[in-house]
């Protein structure tokens, strides 16, 4: 499980979990069947964001194939299209989006705007070249748009990295705390703490078989992440794997904890999903952006480990940054680490007397 699950678990959300959204489909009834409306036609055709399935010559067939999630958008052309571009009238189209998923219609929405608006712009000054004689003027604003980091906006280049802390995570707590809790079960553990050894010897030295597993896992992901999905990596390795091990440390600590105040593998496995998987899944911004959460809830992802190790990946495979500027989020790791290990001393001690 230690092994082969972080592979399945990084190939599963890699492959399945994208936020890209293109080949919208589309359905387009045109009733002006003209050469102006088929250049339209021909617009959306060419773009990788939109697939046309087919045409109809029946309106009520768009609203038919919506509510059969069929379509995301239908694409409606009046009989006067042409008619008003000759007259010098801006005409009219409709575009009918499903709604049911708001943020995918809300962006395809900005893709059918990024195709009408300069076509609008295009008809707007021909016809001030026929009706008034002047020469076609150009957009008053010429924008020269350059995306940094992620240039061709995949989902994947900051999916993957936020994927290596969510299976972190898990892995860390769910070894530690299941393994213990069992040793908990049968009564070793009382008996190892009965032994000379301290409570901190105790807990590093059943941390330090499941930290090589981790590590192991760590170097797994990244190899994957690099080599199957493509990801860019600009930072420094070294950097990477220091801050992963600072991380894991912090995540095979809470695992030992939960052990220590369940000492039932059942209780164990399920506050280790709730307090790993779900915030890691929801609260570190590896999929939803924390600044467009509601406040109270920022101020609970701040009490989370894998909120600073999701920036820190980010960091390091997209931007390229080092310590110089991540410095606040590897302080706040070690922080955690060293307060959990305070915390899991002092309950160990406990146990003991």
């Amino acid at each position: 499980m230690a092994l082969a699950l972080p592979f399945l678990m990084i190939l599963l959300f890699g492959y399945a979990l994208t936020l890209d959204i293109d080949r919208i489909p589309t359905v387009v009834y045109d009733a002006d069947q003209s050469p102006a409306s088929r250049e339209l036609i021909s617009r959306f055709q060419g773009s990788r964001y939109f697939q046309i399935l087919g045409f109809t010559t029946d309106y009520g067939m768009i609203e038919k194939k919506i509510d059969r999630d069929e379509c995301i958008l239908g694409l409606v052309i009046p009989k006067d299209y042409s008619r008003d571009l000759f007259l010098g009238h801006m005409p009219q189209i409709q575009l009918l989006f499903d709604g049911s998923d708001s943020n995918t219609a809300s962006i395809a929405l900005g893709y059918a705007n990024g195709i009408v608006q300069p076509l609008a712009l295009e008809i707007r000054t021909q016809a001030q070249t026929r009706v008034g004689g002047a020469a076609a003027s150009a957009a008053p604003v010429n924008p020269r748009l350059r995306v940094w980091y992620n240039s061709q906006l995949k989902s994947k280049n900051y999916i993957v990295p936020g994927l290596i802390a969510l299976i972190l995570m898990i892995i860390g707590a769910l070894l530690t705390s299941l393994t213990l809790a069992r040793e908990w079960e049968m009564g070793t553990m009382e008996q190892l703490l009965s032994t000379p050894l301290r409570p901190a010897e105790v807990a590093l030295g059943k941390m330090s078989a499941y930290f090589v597993l981790g590590v192991i896992d760590m170097l797994l992901t990244i190899v994957v992440g690099v080599g199957i999905f493509n990801v860019p990596q600009h930072g420094s390795y070294v950097f990477l794997m220091a801050t992963g091990c600072l991380f894991l440390v912090g995540a095979l600590l809470w695992g030992i904890l939960i052990s220590a105040l369940t000492r039932s593998q059942l209780v164990a496995y399920q506050l280790a999903m709730v307090t790993s998987f779900l915030p890691a899944f929801l609260l570190s911004g590896f999929v939803f952006a924390i600044e467009n959460m509601p406040l109270p809830v920022q101020g609970v992802t701040s009490l989370f480990p894998t909120r600073y190790f999701v920036t820190i990946l980010k960091g390091i495979f997209l931007r390229g940054v080092g310590m110089h500027v991540l410095y606040f989020q590897v302080g706040l790791l070690a922080i955690y680490a060293i307060v959990i290990f305070l915390i899991v001393i002092k309950k160990l001690k406990q146990k003991v007397a």
